[in-house]
């Protein structure tokens, strides 16, 4: 094994920079997608072929943010959302998410984190956004 150091598999609390902006690469809604979501959701949004549930969005851009180019998160608790959606998204649609940390607030054990996050089309409009507020894990002692 060469002398290279490795990345963190995690990233902790003082690891997350304010205002940086992390950027996920994106994924082409297709009817496949909205067959699994609504098959486990129960979700009708099916009625309309070209319809994506106005959750699939929200859902996948949490599981696109495992391929910012940041270790994952070290989350202890998701406490809480606001979340507003915007415009409608359709099947052959490519969304994105567009995330930054808009404040960091200590405590003992970790750390409160209210993240920023807009969910971005092809055309670049943003289709869905809110805040998400997540207690992070500090750095364990070594």
């Amino acid at each position: 094994m060469s002398g290279a150091a490795l990345a963190p598999a995690q990233c902790y609390f003082e690891d997350v920079e304010k205002g940086v902006p992390l950027e996920t690469p994106g994924i082409t809604l297709t009817a496949a997608h909205v067959t699994l979501f609504a098959g486990v959701t129960g979700d009708s949004a099916l009625r309309d072929p070209g319809a994506v549930p106005d959750l699939l969005p929200l859902c996948l851009s949490s599981g696109l943010g495992w391929r910012v180019p940041r270790p994952p998160l070290a989350v202890l608790a998701f406490m809480g959302f606001e979340w507003r959606f915007l415009e409608s998204v359709r099947v052959g649609d490519t969304i994105r998410s567009v995330s930054r940390t808009l404040t960091k607030r200590s405590m003992r054990e970790g750390g409160v984190i209210i993240e920023e996050r807009r969910i971005v089309n092809q055309r670049g409009e943003t289709v869905q956004s809110g805040k998400l507020t997540l207690l992070v894990a500090r750095r364990p002692a070594a």
